[in-house]
């Protein structure tokens, strides 16, 4: 876990990480939000539109928290707010990367805004976004 300090953060600064996402993740997701749309959950109604069963939006999302409260900045991380967009579909197996830039600082309230974005295995980008995380330390 990384222990960034405001005044040691530049802007520019990037950070990742990557993670493969499993049916445990699914399962585990779908049981925490008592999530069952079909998209999700049936093979044959998502093979509709698309190649398999669709992994949750909310899911890959999720990993913008990891990215703030153990990356950037990591331990004195304090989300304040997020925007995501959901660009591409994402399956089972899928390895996504996880990426973060500082591209602002507001001194004034130890803040900093990061552009998101999550890749898959082909560098096709499946989620984009903005983060302003305060840092407490």
């Amino acid at each position: 876990m990384n222990e960034y300090c405001y005044n040691e953060i530049e802007i520019g600064q990037l950070e990742s990480f990557n993670v493969i996402i499993n049916q445990d993740m699914m399962d585990s997701f779908k049981r925490i939000t008592g999530d069952t749309n079909p998209l999700h959950n049936d093979v044959d109604f998502a093979k509709k539109d698309y190649e398999d069963k669709v992994v949750y939006g909310f899911l890959v999302s999720s990993f913008y928290s990891t990215l703030a409260g153990v990356y950037l900045p990591g331990k004195w991380s304090l989300i304040y707010d997020v925007e995501i967009g959901m660009t591409a579909p994402v399956y089972i197996g899928d390895k996504l990367s996880i990426l973060g830039k500082v591209i602002d600082k507001n001194d004034a309230f130890k803040m900093i805004t990061i552009k998101l974005r999550i890749q898959n295995q082909y560098k096709k980008n499946v989620s984009k976004g903005k983060m302003r995380v305060i840092v407490r330390s």
